[in-house]
């Protein structure tokens, strides 16, 4: 299935590719000279530039800067047309001064430039490129006559053809960047705050079970006659309860955050069935559950406080009283 997609994304490059080179194709060869008019000058001049933009064509998907510097020779340096014309009298002696020069490649070139900020990562390669085509539109004005107006037009090329795109592809990528760091964050904020409740939900439910079982291995150390070695294999068992539920608390207490809030509804049993439980396990509780609605903070609140009292004041009698506005558990002495 994978190969399968890989294959009509393929396809569907070799497609796009195909038709770009030849859409850049018609347009060099309006640049050029007519083929039925001048065909040796077409064979000479248009029938090299096409071949150069097939080959940038189709090492630009990968490599756009590379592409980039194969467009070199079809770039902006005819400074005869451009985007505007302003009068520049009072600083040149030239009053039309052509501004952003075009051509038919022109568009292609940007794209090309465009794709250099968006997918390179290295900021060097891409300055010894501004670097070279500086160059090329030094060249041009020099072999032009050296006019200042040329000049003018020539900075207004790089910038608006080469700069501005390059800039506009950067831009491109730092906020996709800047995007993905935020989802990633977000992600990293969501499985947090999943393992943070996960780790509570362990700390209630496997923290009052251990805290039962050391109840339970209480009521069987004081049982009577049992033979010292039962004795001391309770006693032994009620311990172990003990410093599993203090290795318990202090591993979860790794995977929690303080900032979470407690849960706003009750997982699994009710408080009275809790208390049953607990009841069970030989604890003497007493439970007042006052009419109307029972608040959702009642079982966590109950069972730690239940697992609280088997573990600090064994034997204690405990009273519950649960009312839709108050909680409140309360424990005798522990039994010596």
């Amino acid at each position: 299935m994978h190969a399968l997609r890989r294959l009509r994304r393929e396809s569907r490059h070799v497609v796009y590719d195909l038709l770009l080179w030849v859409a850049l194709g018609v347009f060099i060869a309006a640049m050029g000279p007519d083929p039925f008019r001048d065909p040796a000058g077409f064979a000479m001049v248009t029938v090299p530039r096409m071949g150069l933009a097939a080959v940038a064509v189709l090492v630009g998907r990968p490599f756009p800067l590379a592409a980039l510097v194969l467009l070199l020779p079809l770039g902006p340096w005819q400074f005869s047309e451009g985007f505007a014309t302003v009068d520049l009298s009072w600083l040149l002696p030239r009053r039309n001064v052509k501004i952003l020069p075009l051509l038919a490649t022109s568009p292609y070139i940007m794209w090309y430039a465009y794709l250099t900020g968006r997918r390179l990562a290295r900021a060097w390669p891409a300055l010894a490129a501004f670097g070279m085509i500086s160059l090329v539109g030094v060249g041009a004005v020099l072999a032009q006559g050296r006019d200042l107006a040329l000049w003018v037009s020539m900075a207004t090329a790089i910038v608006g053809t080469y700069l501005v795109p390059y800039l506009l592809g950067l831009l491109r990528r730092l906020l996709l960047q800047q995007r993905r760091q935020t989802r990633l964050s977000v992600e990293a904020q969501a499985r947090m705050r999943e393992r943070a409740r996960i780790a509570r939900d362990m700390h209630d439910s496997l923290g009052h079970d251990l805290a039962l079982i050391a109840v339970r291995a209480a009521g069987l150390e004081l049982a009577p006659g049992l033979a010292p070695e039962q004795v001391k294999a309770a006693g032994e068992l009620r311990e172990a309860a003990a410093d599993a539920t203090e290795r318990l608390r202090e591993i979860i207490g790794l995977l929690r955050e303080e900032s979470d809030a407690a849960p706003l509804s009750p997982v699994g049993e009710d408080v009275a069935e809790l208390v049953r439980r607990a009841r069970d396990s030989g604890m003497s509780i007493t439970l007042d559950l006052s009419p109307g609605p029972v608040p959702d903070l009642a079982k966590p609140v109950v069972q730690e406080a239940l697992t609280n009292a088997a573990k600090h004041a064994p034997g204690a009698a405990v009273e519950i009283s649960v009312s839709p506005d108050r909680i409140r558990v309360r424990n005798g002495p522990p039994r010596t």
